[in-house]
């Protein structure tokens, strides 16, 4: 490779270390950036007028803070097709959404962690809100044992074997969850991840049979407790069972 073509790539590199700086919050000052990827100054502010220039970040002049531009959301449209999990479970999300008045979310795995891919916000004045595109460790959470418990056996060993787990997470313990989750249909989680949440999640498989993703129901732990989520859990995996036949 020339050098003119690793320069071209580091280039490349740096612009998407950039745009992902994005996927850990909505709004940056070019300074933050700068700090954030390892960058000199200028060279982020050329990079910054070069993505604004083509739609994929936007400059608030008043703030001089920058966000997501609309481009992205062109790219995003296209990710999935027809057959997009995220857009083809937002009418059962609602329709879950007013009958158990809570937070849905639905997660796909990625590696070791798991992504928000579509999230209704509940409409109460006290709930928990759900970001799209959030990253959340697959170590923990109703919907993360949900995307383990119903993989394929040697890809759910693969996951459990891996060395970058927590030392604190007794996996011996865990897969006794896994298997009990497995009988159940659902799993839930209070305060696992974050302190005053709870969350019941089913899985959604496709017409084929493979696990496509993870249906999620969150609020406050006080509201949503262990009997309420085991009440609620027919209905989840319901709405999940709907959701999945409309999925090749």
């Amino acid at each position: 490779m020339s050098v003119e073509n690793k320069s071209t790539v580091r280039a490349v590199e740096r612009a998407l270390d950039i745009l992902l700086c994005f996927t850990m919050k909505n709004e940056w000052a070019m300074t933050e950036i700068a700090e954030k990827v390892g960058l000199h100054k200028s060279t982020v502010h050329r990079m910054l007028a070069t993505l604004e220039e083509r739609g994929f970040v936007q400059r608030d002049a008043a703030s001089d803070r920058y966000r997501m531009g609309l481009r992205i959301w062109e790219l995003s449209a296209n990710m999935w097709g027809a057959d997009d999990p995220a857009v083809i479970s937002l009418p059962e999300m609602e329709q879950l959404r007013d009958q158990l008045g809570e937070t849905i979310s639905l997660y796909i795995r990625d590696g070791n962690e798991r992504i928000r891919i579509q999230a209704l916000q509940s409409n109460q004045a006290v709930r928990r809100v759900a970001l799209i595109g959030a990253r959340l460790p697959l170590y923990v959470g109703a919907s993360s044992k949900i995307l383990i418990a119903f993989e394929e056996q040697s890809k759910r060993e693969e996951l459990l074997a891996d060395n970058t787990w927590p030392a604190s997470i007794d996996k011996i313990q865990f897969q006794e969850q896994l298997e009990e989750i497995g009988e159940l249909g659902y799993a839930t989680s209070i305060e696992e991840r974050e302190q005053g949440a709870a969350a019941v999640s089913a899985p959604i498989f496709n017409r084929a049979g493979r696990l496509i993703a993870a249906l999620s129901v969150s609020g406050p732990a006080n509201r949503l407790t262990l009997d309420k989520m085991r009440e609620q859990a027919p209905a989840i995996m319901e709405a999940a069972r709907h959701i999945g036949t409309m999925l090749k």
